[in-house]
C-alpha cells in the first residue's frame, strides 16, 4: 500500500470539479500541466484564468522532499516557524553526505562516522515534527521519491533542483529553496509565477543504442541551459507512450538543465505498471478512475501548435545517441560526430573513468541495460579500458540487481559498486589524483558537467550520456568510439562488435528488499529534544536577518563583477563543503569563491577597497560587514543556474552583500534571493554591465519608493569621479516586497506565528 493514500484519494476527490471549472473559465482545452496547476490552488476551486508568464499564483502542494545537505538549513528555519508539526506529508533523505571513495560498505561506514552529527540531527527534527525519514544507505531523493511518493495529478516541492524528477509519474514537481518548503510545511500557500507551457512532441520509437536520455540530450542542445526558464515542458505522443515509467523520469530529472520549472508527462499504462510493479496498486487503481483528468484534454495533442507557447517535434525513431558537454550539459554531440568534434576541440580521447547512476539514470531499467553489455564484454573477451563505476539509485534497486545477478557481472568487469547516494554527480567523489588537475576526460550517466563538479579538478572534462552509452565507451575506453558502427580488438586480437543492449523494464521477478531504511516518525513528538552544540562545526542555530531599516542603500561597495557562467556551484561549492551546509557561519567561507573576476579573470580574488589589496572573497566581503559598509555582486545571464541550494543566496545575505545586480536570473535562484531579504536586480540595458568598474560605489536613490513594476535608479560612482546612472528592473510583487522589508520571507512567517500565538 502507498504511503498517503488518503491524501492521494483526496487530492483526486476535487480534481475533476476543479479542472472542469478550471476549463470553463479559460475557454478552451487544457494541457495536462494546466490541469494540475489549476487544481491545486490555494484557495480552492479556480474563479479567474491566470495569464502565462505575467501572474504570481498562490498553490498548495501536497508533498514536500528534502535531501540532507538542504534539510539541514531548511528545518533549522522551520525550527523558527513555531509549529509543533509539518501542514503536509514531508520527507528527508540522506543521500549527499556520503562520499564515493572506495565501495558501497566502507564509503556508508565513513559517512555515518564522520556525518554522525549531521545524520542524529536530522533524525531528531524529522521525528519531533512529524517527517518521514530514510537513512543514509537508503537511496537518492529523487529515485526513492519515485518509488515510493510520487503519484500521477499530484504537486510537489523538493529543496533540490532535481524534484522535477518525479515528472516522470505524471507530477507537477518543482525544486525550491528550503524557505519555500519552510512556507509549504508551515501550512502557508507557495507562491509562482503562472508557468508558461513548452509541448514537446515526440514520434516515433527508442530503439537500439538510443535511450530516454538522449530525448533530453537532444532537448538541452534545442533549448541550451536557459530556454526553458518559467516554463513546463510537456511531452507527448507516441514516443512518449512507448517509454517506459523511469525513462519518462530520467527526461523530467534533466529538464532543471535547461532551466524549465518542471516537466511532466501523461498518464498511461507505463506508470499503471510501475506504480504496480512498486507496490502501488492501490494507487494505479485511484488514477485508473481519474485517467482522463491526468492527461491534457485530446484537443490539445490533436493540435498541439494552438495549446503551447513553443512546440518541439522529434522522432525517436531517428535519433541518435548523444553525448553532451564538456562543462556545459547543453552541448549536444551525435555520438557519429563525436570523435570529429573532440579532435577539432582538442578534448582527451582516452576516457579516464565511466560512471553509472545517479538520481537521474539509476533505475532497474537502466542497470539492466547496462548488465547486458558487461556480460557481453565478459563473453567477448574485452577488458574494458577505463575504470567503471555504479551508483544504484536506492537500495530497492540495489538488494534486487544483487539478487538477479548484475552485481556480480559488474564484478566480473573489475567495476566499483558505490553507495546508494549521490556521489561523484555532486562532487562527493574522492578520486586518487584529482588534486594534481590534470587534463582528462571522463562519461557519465549524471545531469550536471560543471568544471570541478564531479571530482573538483577544474581540467576533467565530463560528458555526459546515457548508462548503455556510457558502458560502451568505458569498454572501449575512447570518447570517439560509436558502438553502432565501430569494432573493437579483444584480448585474442579478434574484431568484434558490440550488440545492442537489452534490458528489462521492471524486474522480471519483482522488486525485494529487506530493510529500504525508511524510518517513521514519532506519533507525537512534542518530548522529542532536538540538540545543537554552541561547539558544532557542523550545525548552527540560526539568528533572524535584519528588517530593512527604510532608507535608500548608500555607499554600496562593488564585491565582485563575476565573468560569464556563474552557477550555484560557482556561488556555493559542493563537494568537499556539503559538511558545513548547517552552519551558516562556517559554509560562508565558499562564498563566491568559485565565480570569475572580470578585472583579473581569477578565481576567489578581489580588490578589498578599504586596503586596496586583493584577497579571497569572503574574507573581502566579512572585512566590508565589520567595517557596516553594504556590498554588491554584479552578474552575467543566468546568474544562479544549477542547483536549488539556498546557501548561495544565504551565505552573501549573511555576510552583508544586499544587492546582486545581474543581467538575467536562474529561476529558483532569483527566488532564494527574495526569500532572504536580498534586492534582486537585472539591467534594463544590458550593456551596463560593461560600465562597472573595479572601484565603484553604488547609490540606490529612489530605494525608499520600491513598489511593483517600479525600476530603482542606480548612481555608479567611478573612482575618476565621473558617475553613470543604471536603471534597473525587478520582478517583485507586494508580497515579496514584504520579504525584503521585514528582512526575509522567515521573518513574516515567525511573526504570523508569534501573533496568532498571543
Amino acid at each position: 500500500m502507498a504511503f498517503d493514500i488518503e491524501m492521494i484519494k483526496k487530492v483526486y476527490g476535487s480534481m475533476a470539479e476543479r479542472v472542469d471549472k478550471a476549463r470553463g473559465l479559460v475557454g478552451r482545452p487544457l494541457t495536462l500541466s494546466e490541469k494540475i496547476l489549476y487544481s491545486h490552488l490555494w484557495d480552492g476551486t479556480p474563479t479567474r484564468a491566470f495569464t502565462r508568464g505575467k501572474d504570481y499564483v498562490d498553490f498548495a502542494p501536497d508533498r514536500v522532499a528534502c535531501q540532507d545537505a538542504t534539510a539541514q538549513m531548511a528545518l533549522l528555519q522551520f525550527m523558527h516557524a513555531g509549529k509543533s508539526k509539518v501542514a503536509v506529508p514531508t520527507t528527508v533523505h540522506c543521500d549527499h553526505l556520503i562520499q564515493a571513495k572506495i565501495d558501497a560498505k566502507a564509503d556508508l561506514k565513513r559517512a555515518k562516522e564522520q556525518s554522525n552529527e549531521v545524520f542524529d540531527f536530522l533524525s531528531s527534527i524529522s521525528n519531533k515534527y512529524g517527517i518521514g525519514f530514510w537513512k543514509p544507505g537508503a537511496g537518492i531523493i529523487h529515485q526513492v521519491v519515485l518509488e515510493n511518493y510520487a503519484f500521477p495529478g499530484g504537486m510537489m516541492i523538493g529543496t533540490d533542483s532535481h524534484t522535477v524528477n518525479a515528472g516522470g509519474l505524471g507530477m507537477v514537481a518543482i525544486g525550491v529553496g528550503g524557505a519555500d518548503a519552510v512556507d509549504v510545511m508551515s501550512g502557508m500557500a507557495w507562491e509562482l509565477k503562472f508557468p508558461k507551457l513548452i509541448g514537446v512532441k515526440l514520434t516515433g520509437k527508442l530503439s537500439g543504442w538510443t535511450a530516454p536520455k538522449d530525448v533530453i540530450l537532444k532537448v538541452a542542445g534545442i533549448l541550451t541551459v536557459k530556454g526553458g526558464t518559467g516554463a513546463i515542458i510537456e511531452y507527448f505522443g507516441e514516443g512518449a507512450r512507448a517509454m517506459s515509467c523511469t525513462g519518462k523520469a530520467t527526461i523530467c530529472n534533466m529538464g532543471a538543465e535547461v532551466g524549465a520549472t518542471t516537466s511532466t508527462f501523461g498518464y498511461d499504462e507505463s506508470m499503471d505498471r510501475y506504480l504496480r510493479g512498486t507496490n502501488r496498486a492501490d494507487v494505479a487503481d485511484a488514477a485508473a478512475a481519474m485517467a482522463p483528468y491526468l492527461t491534457a484534454d485530446p484537443e490539445v495533442y490533436a493540435n498541439p501548435e494552438q495549446y503551447f507557447d513553443q512546440l518541439i517535434e522529434i522522432n525517436l525513431s531517428e535519433l541518435e545517441p548523444h553525448l553532451n558537454g564538456p562543462f556545459t550539459p547543453d552541448l549536444a554531440t551525435p555520438i557519429s560526430k563525436m570523435r570529429e568534434e573532440a579532435i577539432k576541440n582538442d578534448w582527451p580521447l582516452n576516457i579516464e573513468v565511466g560512471l553509472i547512476g545517479s538520481c537521474t539514470n539509476s533505475s532497474y531499467e537502466d542497470i539492466s541495460r547496462s548488465e547486458s553489455l558487461a556480460k557481453q564484454a565478459v563473453a567477448k573477451k574485452l577488458k574494458p579500458k577505463s575504470k567503471f563505476t555504479i551508483t544504484p539509485g536506492s537500495e530497492l534497486v540495489r538488494y534486487t540487481i544483487e539478487r538477479d545477478g548484475f552485481i556480480n557481472t559488474f564484478d566480473n568487469i573489475g567495476a566499483t559498486v558505490f553507495a546508494n547516494a549521490c556521489g561523484p554527480c555532486i562532487g562527493m567523489w574522492d578520486r586518487e589524483g584529482a588534486e594534481k588537475e590534470e587534463r582528462n576526460t571522463i562519461v557519465h550517466s549524471f545531469n550536471r558537467n560543471f568544471s570541478k563538479r564531479a571530482d573538483g579538478n577544474p581540467n576533467t572534462l565530463a560528458f555526459v550520456g546515457s548508462p548503455e552509452l556510457v558502458t560502451a565507451l568505458a569498454i572501449a575506453g575512447d570518447l570517439g568510439f560509436n558502438p553502432m558502427t565501430d569494432k573493437l580488438i579483444n584480448e585474442d586480437g579478434e574484431e568484434v562488435m558490440l550488440d545492442e543492449p537489452t534490458g528489462w523494464e521492471l524486474p522480471p521477478k519483482g522488486f525485494s528488499v529487506e530493510d529500504a531504511g525508511y524510518q517513521a516518525p514519532a506519533e507525537d513528538g512534542s518530548k522529542v529534544q532536538v540538540v545543537v552544540s554552541p561547539a558544532s562545526e557542523r550545525l548552527q542555530l540560526l539568528a533572524p536577518f535584519e528588517p530593512w531599516n527604510g532608507q535608500n542603500i548608500t555607499g554600496a561597495r562593488l564585491l565582485i563583477k563575476a565573468f560569464g557562467k556563474c552557477t550555484t556551484d560557482h556561488i556555493s561549492m559542493a563537494g568537499p563543503w556539503l559538511r558545513f551546509r548547517g552552519h551558516l557561519d562556517n559554509i560562508s567561507n565558499n562564498m563566491l569563491i568559485g565565480a570569475v573576476n572580470a578585472f583579473n579573470m581569477k578565481t576567489n580574488s578581489v580588490k578589498n577597497q578599504l586596503t586596496g589589496a586583493y584577497d579571497a572573497v569572503p574574507a573581502v566581503q566579512r572585512a566590508y560587514k565589520a567595517a557596516g559598509i553594504p556590498s554588491v555582486v554584479v552578474g552575467d545571464h543566468n546568474y544562479g543556474e544549477g542547483s536549488s541550494r539556498e546557501h548561495a543566496a544565504m551565505e552573501p545575505r549573511h555576510l552583508g552583500v544586499r544587492v546582486v545586480l545581474v543581467k538575467s536570473f536562474a529561476r529558483i535562484h532569483e527566488t532564494n534571493l527574495k526569500k532572504q531579504g536580498m534586492l534582486a536586480l537585472t539591467f534594463n540595458d544590458e550593456a551596463d554591465y560593461d560600465k562597472i568598474q573595479e572601484n565603484d560605489i553604488f547609490n540606490f536613490v529612489d530605494l525608499k519608493e520600491f513598489a511593483p513594476g517600479k525600476p530603482i535608479t542606480i548612481e555608479v560612482i567611478h573612482d575618476n569621479g565621473t558617475t553613470d546612472t543604471i536603471i534597473a528592473n525587478h520582478s517583485y510583487n507586494e508580497g515579496q516586497i514584504g520579504w525584503f522589508v521585514a528582512g526575509s520571507a522567515l521573518n513574516l512567517i515567525a511573526a504570523a506565528g508569534a501573533a496568532t500565538a498571543h
